[in-house]
């Protein structure tokens, strides 16, 4: 099922999230940890099946840049230098509706593997 259109993107430097505005007035901060964490890229998600790597470390991490890509993408640039992913319109749509689950999911990844949203 696709998303409603994206209607509008803001990015929030200072407090490290993004905004983003749906056609079915759904509107979600991002943070970008939460962001870097979930990204789409190959680097994150794997290159098969299963939950991906689990990345740890990101609780400091910015935005640093977004460009479109045509009408149904943004690439995201973060501080650590990751920009690899792009970040549909209907994932991100995704990532604010499973906010919730996807985020303790994450945090349980990470004290299983006894890691550290720390740097």
């Amino acid at each position: 099922m696709a998303a409603p259109d994206l209607v509008d993107i803001i990015l929030h430097k200072a407090a490290r999230s993004l905004e983003v505005r749906f056609a079915d007035d759904q509107v979600f901060q991002l943070p970008a940890e939460y962001l870097r964490v979930h990204s789409p890229s190959a680097e994150v998600q794997g290159h098969g099946p299963g939950p991906g790597v689990l990345v740890a470390g990101k609780q400091d991490v910015g935005i640093t840049a977004l460009a479109p890509i045509g009408h149904y993408a943004l690439q995201i640039t973060f501080s650590d230098g990751h920009d690899s992913g792009l970040f549909s319109f209907d994932y991100l749509y995704r990532l604010g509706t499973q906010h919730d689950t996807l985020w303790q999911t994450y945090l349980d990844r990470l004290a299983k593997a006894g890691q550290l949203r720390q740097p």
